[in-house]
Order: C-alpha cells, then sequence, then structure tokens
C-alpha cells in the first residue's frame, strides 16, 4: 500500500470536520474538485471508503470517522508547534479568519484594518460579515466577534469597544409635522423604519431610564436590514429611525437628522472578540488581540 500524501490527509480532515467539499473548500482556499481529487486518490491510496458522499451530505464512514479521532489531534500538535515557531519570528505571519457582525466591521474594524496589516505585513486577514449566530468554529474560523449576550460560556472573550449606544432620530421636516417624542410609547402610531435581520422577525425597540424598561413594537412603511436605506429613508422624512450611534453620527452632525429620547436610550457594553478555550492561540490571532487591546487601552475598555 502506498504511503498516503499528508496534505490528502489534511485536507480530508477539513472535509470530514465541515461535512462538506463546499465550505472545506473556501477554509482552505482551493476548488471543490481539487479536494474531491484528493479525497479519491487518498480513498484509493488507503483501499477504503473514508466519506459517504450523496447530493445532500458528506458524512465520515466508520473507518473515516476512526482515521479523524487519530489523525484530528496530531495535526492539531502539528499546528500548534510550527505556531510556535511563528511566534519567534519578527513579524508573525499565516492567515486570520474573522466572522463579525456587520456593524462591527462598519463602525470598528473597517478604520483599523489598514494599521493592523501595516504593523503585520506577514498576516492575512480574512473578515466574513455574518449577523447570524452561528458556530464560528466548525466554520473554520479562528475567531468571532459578538455581543456579551450571545456569547457561549465555554469561551475567552475579550473586549474590542469602548460602551456604545444607540440613538432614535427624525428629519426636521418628520418633527415639523409630528413633533418630538417625550416618551418611548410616543411612537406607538408615529411612522418608524423597522430592521431586520435576515433571520428573525422585526423586534421591539427597547428603552431604559433609572430602571424603568419599556419595549415598543413600532410599525411603519418600511422594513429594511440595510442601514443605508434606512438611514436614507430617515433622512427624507419617511419615519423614526433607530440604530446605532456611529451610523448616524454624519447625518446628525450635519443637521439632517435630530435626536429624540437621548435619556432614553443609555450606553451598553461593547463587542467582544472570543475564540475557543484551550492552551495554544495561533500567532496571527495573538497579534490581533494584543493591537485591539493597545488600540483601545485609552478609551476606556
Amino acid at each position: 500500500m502506498p504511503a498516503p500524501n499528508l496534505a490528502d490527509l489534511d485536507l480530508f480532515l477539513a472535509v470530514a470536520r465541515h461535512r462538506s467539499f463546499r465550505r472545506a473548500a473556501k477554509e482552505r482556499g482551493v476548488a471543490p474538485s481539487t479536494l474531491s481529487l484528493a479525497l479519491k486518490r487518498l480513498e484509493e491510496d488507503l483501499g477504503v471508503r473514508l466519506l459517504n458522499r450523496t447530493t445532500r451530505s458528506v458524512t465520515p464512514t466508520e473507518a473515516g470517522q476512526r482515521l479523524v479521532a487519530r489523525l484530528a489531534p496530531i495535526f492539531t500538535e502539528v499546528a500548534e508547534s510550527l505556531d510556535e515557531v511563528n511566534s519567534f519570528r519578527d513579524t508573525p505571519t499565516g492567515l486570520l479568519r474573522l466572522n463579525v457582525p456587520v456593524v462591527v466591521s462598519w463602525l470598528i474594524l473597517a478604520p483599523l484594518v489598514p494599521r493592523f496589516l501595516a504593523a503585520y505585513p506577514g498576516i492575512t486577514l480574512e473578515i466574513i460579515d455574518n449577523n447570524a449566530l452561528i458556530d464560528v468554529f466548525a466554520e473554520g474560523f479562528d475567531a468571532g466577534i459578538r455581543y456579551g449576550e450571545a456569547l457561549a460560556q465555554d469561551v475567552v472573550a475579550v473586549p474590542i469597544s469602548p460602551p456604545q449606544r444607540y440613538v432614535l432620530a427624525g428629519s426636521p421636516d418628520l418633527i415639523a409635522r409630528e413633533g418630538l417624542p417625550q416618551h418611548p410609547r410616543d411612537l406607538v402610531g408615529r411612522p418608524c423604519i423597522r430592521h431586520r435581520f435576515a433571520d428573525s422577525a422585526a423586534q421591539p425597540w427597547e428603552f431604559e431610564r433609572n430602571g424603568e424598561v419599556v419595549r415598543v413594537m413600532v410599525d411603519g412603511p418600511l422594513i429594511a436590514n440595510s442601514v443605508h436605506i434606512g438611514i436614507s429613508a430617515a433622512e427624507s422624512g419617511l419615519g423614526w429611525y433607530c440604530t446605532f450611534e456611529g451610523f448616524l453620527a454624519p447625518s446628525l452632525a450635519a443637521g439632517r437628522l435630530v435626536p429624540a429620547l437621548e435619556d432614553w436610550l443609555p450606553p451598553f457594553p461593547g463587542p467582544y472578540l472570543y475564540y475557543p478555550s484551550r492552551r495554544h492561540v495561533p500567532a496571527p490571532l495573538r497579534a490581533f488581540i494584543d493591537f485591539m487591546k493597545r488600540h483601545y487601552d485609552t478609551n476606556g475598555i
């Protein structure tokens, strides 16, 4: 029996972990056909089927499961050993994959990415916007960024931002027609622009003041998951809009939108970078954590 290619074994582990040629190929940056050929070659070398393939699923056979159980710890140890050497370089190298909400990529990461990559030219950074609550590690990401209520209990979480807040705002024309709301319940019956994430129903708007929490299910002519559309509609006078202050800052500064109910929208903790609770942290991820800590050390985190 010919000795199997180590690269083929590594690709087999990726497919077995994702149970998908497409997702494994995306993680490894190769074509799905390349993975298919590697798996065919590996099965021919070993003389046994390792994966059951259908049009809808890819699952390891019993032989494949046993091979994964033996190989996965070995390849993990090899990767960690090589990365230990990486940490002795002047600047670490390698791919860092992050899964983050849209608001984080726009308001927090976008201004910092060029500086991070200039400081660490050997690192390739891949950032995927995704508001859905997925298992980022099963999808092959090194780390994710989420807000505290969405974090699992068995991860290491690092704050990467000062507190944030929402702002409720309307255009001067809207205020001239409707007047300023004095209480969150004043929004009932007034036109509002609602945001809905792709994987959930529209949620009530939540306000808080002096320990009192008020949730208002608003209504209006527009529901969108695009902040750009929401802001444009708000500036045109279509309705009240509530979103992150960072998104609305240019419109507020220019007077195209006017804030309301500011004392009902207190700050809340910013997002956290999270990664598996394990002994070894890959050098590119460690560099990113250290960079974010240095950047925000002077911002009250």
